[in-house]
């Protein structure tokens, strides 16, 4: 009797240690299903590059911003835009066709309330934003989506990328107003108002 039930321990441990990597594996996944945060990647392989504004042959509809996406302080990789659709943010990184994204960054807040992380110096603490992914070989396209509830109608983000192109590997911001730090980093303030579709569209802002 006590050899039969040291046997059906013995599979009973064997069968959940079989199970376990699988199970861990399902949890992770469901924790990634969060309805108010998305990030997506993509290789576009035509983009199609106007007066240093990127767009996709896709018939759609102009962002309500717009801003550069600016590499090693000095080279125009992209844009960053900002589109809003029902009660989501969706800002997206576009690099033109020398350009590829290898990890982006991005804090987003109340501009009030200051709430993209700094250093004592004013220099933003990268590490530090909310939101941050590395992106597959051959990546031009980045796409985050955020829920708006918190934001106020003035809201401040800092898009920061790391990017390769023909000057190599470029730290990349989205060009907007420069941090108090002594870098070059960039932030943009913006106003959801200026995304109000209600009547019938509203011109991108160009930076």
């Amino acid at each position: 009797m006590k050899k039969i039930t040291l046997q059906l321990f013995a599979l009973v441990t064997l069968l959940m240690q079989s199970c376990s990597p699988e199970q861990i594996e399902d949890d992770s996944l469901n924790l990634s299903l969060d309805p108010n945060f998305r990030v997506t990647e993509a290789i576009i392989n035509d983009v199609v590059q106007h007066n240093n504004r990127i767009s996709l042959p896709d018939g759609g509809n102009e962002p309500c911003l717009s801003t550069n996406l600016i590499a090693g302080q000095h080279h125009i990789a992209g844009t960053v835009t900002v589109d809003i659709d029902g009660s989501d943010i969706i800002i997206t990184y576009t690099t033109n066709e020398d350009w590829t994204i290898g990890a982006t960054h991005l804090s987003i807040g109340n501009c009030a309330e200051q709430t993209i992380p700094t250093t004592g110096s004013g220099n933003p603490k990268v590490g530090h934003f909310e939101h941050s992914s590395t992106h597959s070989d051959g990546t031009n396209q980045v796409v985050y989506i955020l829920d708006t509830s918190v934001l106020d109608d003035n809201y401040c983000f800092a898009a920061h990328a790391e990017v390769s192109g023909p000057t190599g590997g470029e730290t990349a911001w989205a060009e907007g107003e420069e941090f108090e730090g002594n870098n070059w980093a960039m932030y943009v303030n913006a106003l959801l108002s200026d995304c109000d579709t209600d009547d019938g569209g509203t011109p991108p802002i160009i930076f």
